[in-house]
């Protein structure tokens, strides 16, 4: 282990989109693990600041989260990455929010990170990020992003340059390896091949 494993995204803002119905566990354990590593992450949401998001533990109702920034009120510009957990009812309901899929789009169009997980992947079709990219996702979701013109396989995570996918809570650790990676990366030098 690096010494300096506990500030190795010192400086990194990362923004985790979500609203009611998120997979509690997609977001928490993600969040703790970005911020053990020196990341700062804002809970982004089409609720009003300071309102709460109920989280889920698969279909039982889990912790309400904080909203820490309304979504027409962030800006991609902030950001290094974005976080977007899954939950069945969550994603659906980003969907329809246009401001929601115009800051995932900026992500995609500015070539961000962007990390999703199990339902979360569903917003990149209406953002236009799933076209042409080698994704998973939960497994429901495969027929949808084939159709959006992505590649689907069912593997724990999927790294197509700056988009991350995995499929479930099981998942996480591998996810949550790969941000880390990803993000240790400095943009400047990320198309020049791995370094030594």
């Amino acid at each position: 282990m690096e010494q300096n494993n506990g500030q190795a995204l010192k400086g990194k803002r990362v923004a985790v989109l979500m609203t009611d119905g998120v997979e509690q566990i997609e977001y928490t354990s993600p969040r703790s693990f970005l911020e053990e590593h020196g990341a700062t992450v804002t809970l982004i949401s089409p609720k009003a600041k300071g309102d709460k998001v109920q989280g889920f533990n698969h279909a039982d109702k889990g912790d309400s989260f904080e909203v820490e920034l309304h979504i027409a009120q962030a800006s991609p510009r902030e950001f290094d990455a974005l976080l977007l957990p899954g939950g069945v009812s969550n994603p659906d309901a980003l969907r329809l929010d246009k401001a929601s899929i115009d800051f995932i789009r900026a992500f995609g169009a500015e070539e961000k990170p962007i990390a999703a997980i199990c339902h979360g992947p569903w917003t990149l079709i209406d953002a236009g990020v799933a076209k042409a990219k080698h994704m998973t996702s939960w497994p429901s979701l495969q027929n949808d992003l084939r159709n959006a013109g992505a590649e689907w396989t069912d593997e724990e995570v999927v790294i197509d340059g700056r988009l991350i996918t995995s499929r479930k809570p099981d998942d996480l650790p591998a996810f949550n390896k790969a941000m880390l990676k990803l993000l240790s990366i400095d943009p400047a030098t990320a198309d020049r091949g791995p370094s030594s």
